[in-house]
């Protein structure tokens, strides 16, 4: 469904929002960096650019996407076949893999979650963001941006146009990318979840050249759900009716066409666990049944006990603190 080519088109504007996302991201050396929904894979580069000494993965679940971002690759590198992991020449720990970021689980626990405009994609991506901040390493860091510009022109004319009469039929089972929430939103989520949170929004003004560039910027994105559906002859003519709405809507000018942009941005930091009193462990595994009596061990940090060297897992019992 995904046409690389076409979603880097409009590449320069569409990375700037992942320079003021990874901007506000603070961590020093990491060892493990993810990037759900990587796409074709030039921001994932980048991030292994910044962290050269960490393993960085890219993850999406789009085969065309993954090819693309495969293609930096060195032509004498070996290739394997299947969906593993493949390294490329950026750096020696980036690698790309093809999977679900709904259903994806880490390796080992990573220090920085990336995912830049990929979550408007997902229902339900509130619960995952709160798995996600749960799988990070104490003290890492979650960032990701989504667009929220779903009340302007652009998404308007789309939602009439799959809801009228000529085109209900042909795409009453298409899902369109979907609202985000507000910044106040998840950072009362993630604050909930453990995390340090710095949520904001901005509005980009983008001038796009082009007799109707709008149209070409939601080609590689927005309507890809509905030209996936759609024969040849449909797909050109959804695309000949849309297109000229969207011109009306944003009307080029000697200089351009004006495209306003408007983006949530939210950045959280899991608080580190460094080591729990004895008397709220015992309160705890008193509250949950269990046993009298806990032996004089704190817990350890979160990242320990998930590797299985807490003392107390070690011996075959239940973390009180982080059930598992």
């Amino acid at each position: 469904m995904w046409d690389a080519t076409l979603y880097l088109r409009f590449g320069g504007e569409r990375a700037r929002p992942f320079f003021d996302l990874l901007a506000r991201v603070g961590a020093e050396l990491p060892d493990h960096v993810v990037d759900l929904g990587c796409g074709p894979g030039n921001l994932t580069a980048l991030l292994a650019e910044r962290w050269p000494s960490a393993a960085v993965c890219g993850v999406d679940s789009s085969p065309e996407m993954i090819e693309a971002a495969r293609k930096l690759i060195p032509a004498g590198a070996s290739r394997p076949s299947g969906l593993g992991p493949v390294l490329t020449n950026h750096a020696p720990g980036l690698s790309f893999v093809l999977d679900d970021i709904r259903h994806w689980e880490p390796q080992s626990l990573p220090d920085v979650i990336v995912s830049n405009a990929v979550l408007q994609w997902v229902p339900g991506h509130r619960e995952l963001l709160v798995r996600w901040a749960d799988q990070l390493a104490d003290g890492g860091w979650l960032a990701f941006q989504v667009p929220a510009n779903f009340d302007q022109a652009s998404h308007a004319i789309l939602r009439e146009m799959v809801a009228s009469a000529r085109w209900r039929p042909l795409l009453r089972d298409v899902e369109l990318n979907r609202q985000s929430a507000d910044p106040a939103d998840y950072a009362e989520l993630l604050a909930g979840a453990g995390c340090e949170v710095d949520a904001w929004e901005t509005t980009y003004v983008h001038i796009l050249p082009g007799d109707n560039p709008v149209l070409e910027w939601y080609k590689g994105t927005g309507l890809r759900p509905v030209l996936a559906v759609l024969d040849a002859d449909q797909a050109a003519d959804f695309l000949a009716e849309y297109g000229e709405q969207v011109r009306a809507a944003y009307p080029p000018s000697s200089f351009g066409t004006v495209f306003p942009f408007r983006r949530v941005f939210t950045v959280a930091r899991r608080t580190r666990l460094s080591s729990f009193p004895i008397d709220l462990i015992g309160k705890l595994w008193q509250d949950r049944g269990m046993r009298r009596g806990l032996p004089p061990l704190s817990v350890p940090c979160r990242q320990r006990v998930l590797t299985g060297a807490c003392p107390l897992v070690r011996r075959g019992q239940r973390c009180p603190v982080r059930p598992r």
